[in-house]
């Protein structure tokens, strides 16, 4: 039976939500899921989210309900997975402490802003989510995030490269990719992907087709039949 993938975008448009959510919507169908699109944060409170097996928040800032917020969460509690990327995840709805609890970090700051050339690198090449996997340079947005020190890191980046009152501490090795535990639910997240055109490297589409994978739920829950 196929996993059913759920995919909510919208928020900021600078990040390309719609084309975005499209290209992982084609990366998911080839892993043999089937995914649902939806452009309104309703949709977390109108459906039964135990139903999926992976939600893929794809929202940037705004400001989410907090029925709709609790429903989120108590799905992923739940062992329902959730993964993302960018601001379409690790942005978004700055005022929900709870949310930023849930995915393991919040973003901050990109110093010197898009067009910085730096090195993601990849922890350990045989671990499932980067199998395979070697250093790789973006040119993209640098994203220094607030980060939860209990999830498990799978890449970094180094600070800092753009000048800037960071630069007084010294180098740190910030994560790029992350993932961790909410419940029974498998959480994983990428910094990467300011644009779809950032999103399409092969090397970003390897480590969210790998992400993605792994969180999805590997079991659904037994549904118990109800006797009159």
């Amino acid at each position: 039976m196929s996993k059913r993938a759920l995919l909510f975008y919208g928020g900021w448009e600078g990040h390309e939500p719609t084309q975005v959510a499209g290209y992982l919507q084609t990366v998911l169908t080839e892993e043999g899921f089937e995914v649902e699109l939806s452009d309104s944060l309703s949709v977390l409170e109108e459906v039964d989210l135990s139903r999926y097996d992976l939600i893929i928040p794809n929202w940037t800032q705004g400001t989410i309900p907090d029925q709709a917020l609790q429903a989120l969460m108590k799905a992923v509690e739940g062992g329902v997975g959730l993964a993302g990327l960018h601001g379409g995840m690790g942005d978004s709805f700055r005022m929900s402490t709870d949310y930023q609890f849930m995915v393991g970090g919040q973003w901050v700051a990109h110093p010197g802003n898009d067009g910085i050339r730096y090195t993601v690198h990849i922890i350990n090449d045989t671990d499932p989510l980067t199998d395979g996997m070697s250093d790789f340079e973006v040119i993209s947005e640098q994203y220094y995030m607030h980060v939860d020190p209990a999830v498990t890191i799978h890449a970094t980046t180094s600070f800092p490269i753009a000048e800037g009152p960071h630069s007084g501490n010294g180098p740190i090795d910030m994560p790029v990719v992350w993932t961790k535990k909410w419940g029974k639910g498998n959480v994983y997240y990428c910094s990467l992907g300011h644009v779809l055109e950032i999103v399409k490297m092969p090397e970003v589409t390897e480590l969210m087709r790998k992400g993605m994978v792994w969180a999805a739920r590997s079991e659904k829950p037994v549904e118990r039949e109800v006797r009159s």
